[in-house]
């Protein structure tokens, strides 16, 4: 990507429009807009490579204006937001690829203490597929089912970055009750993740929540790692909890994908199975070799479904990944790979 590609911010605050012209102005050609009807014209002048949308604006909110966007000239969108509602999570589920926080007050300090990872954010952003993949919702896989009363279930790691809350949504809607236990790595901020997994929870037939230090990892539910923290899987015993903690960012991220990926490949070994999905940058790749090297089953998005195949072909290109499908064959593949890993270690009478 070039280091002036053009970024709009549409934001009713001067402060945030200032602050972003201000700290990455160096890095990205920005204009600004204080609503949607004024940033229509600035489109009409010089289409965004990225647009920075904030969801509350007067004369137009930030869902309708998507909305538009989406249905007239799809191109990426950003969510900047205070906090992590289910207005957007709805931005979300509408086309935008990603959110970032922005705080209620402090804005430039914060913005610029965040400029690393808010200039990684764009760029991936700019090199979003928007509306090249199929983003309908898949349908249950068919006949494909677990036995939730055998013990030796294995346990699926996924790990997404950017395009990957809708990645997600579709595998985990499409699972049954009692589906294997699942552990999430999903790019996003403080606060954001605790609304994601309760949108999924809402809709899917597994208990979908964000992650509390301590919590049991069992069948039937999937746990988010919170923003700004790592999730690593501990053995607790005869079963398996998860350890959150905070320390420095991994692979340019915290939560890192890597991070849960290296936990499971030690506590797990071969009775997990690691998934990684569509994101820029390589966070999880060598973790996913790691599962791979251990004797978990692993799978990698493919480039045709993925809205960035960074992640997935980073992880390709290492040998980590035994099997590479599209999006809407994963979760089959998931639960046949968990009811081939149980019959493998059944007894037999």
């Amino acid at each position: 990507m070039s280091a002036r590609e053009h970024v709009l911010v549409v934001d009713d605050s001067a402060v945030v429009r200032q602050a972003f012209s201000m700290i990455l102005g160096k890095q990205f050609s920005i204009d600004t807009a204080a609503d949607p009807m004024i940033a229509m014209r600035r489109i009409a002048k010089r289409r965004p490579t990225v647009i920075v949308l904030d969801l509350q604006m007067p004369r137009m909110d930030g869902i309708t204006f998507l909305r538009q966007i989406m249905r007239s000239d799809p191109m990426p969108v950003v969510i900047c937001s205070a906090q992590g509602s289910e207005t957007a999570m709805r931005a979300l589920d509408e086309g935008a690829v990603d959110v970032i926080l922005k705080p209620a007050v402090g804005v430039r300090e914060f913005l610029a203490d965040s400029a690393l990872q808010l200039a990684d954010t764009l760029r991936a952003a700019a090199q979003a597929r928007v509306g090249q993949v199929d983003r309908r919702p898949l349908r249950p896989p068919a006949a494909v089912s677990v036995r939730r009363s055998t013990a030796s279930q294995p346990i699926v790691a996924i790990g997404a970055s950017t395009g990957g809350t809708e990645a997600l949504r579709s595998i985990i809607e499409s699972l049954p009750v009692d589906a294997p236990a699942m552990l999430v790595v999903q790019h996003m901020p403080e606060g954001f993740t605790a609304a994601f997994a309760k949108h999924l929870d809402a809709t899917a037939r597994v208990e979908v929540k964000e992650a509390v230090d301590g919590d049991v990892v069992v069948p039937g539910r999937v746990l988010i790692a919170p923003g700004n923290k790592h999730m690593l899987l501990r053995r607790s015993g005869a079963r398996h909890t998860v350890t959150i903690i905070g320390g420095p960012l991994v692979s340019r991220h915290r939560p890192s994908v890597n991070v849960l990926f290296r936990s499971v490949a030690l506590e797990a070994g071969a009775n997990a199975i690691g998934v990684i999905l569509t994101g820029m940058g390589d966070d999880g790749a060598d973790g996913l070799v790691e599962m791979r090297t251990a004797g978990a089953h692993t799978i990698a998005q493919d480039e045709a479904s993925s809205v960035i195949f960074g992640m997935p072909k980073e992880a390709i290109a290492r040998g980590g990944a035994t099997e590479v499908v599209p999006l809407n064959h994963i979760p089959t593949a998931i639960l046949r790979q968990s009811q081939r890993s149980i019959e493998c270690v059944s007894p037999r009478f």
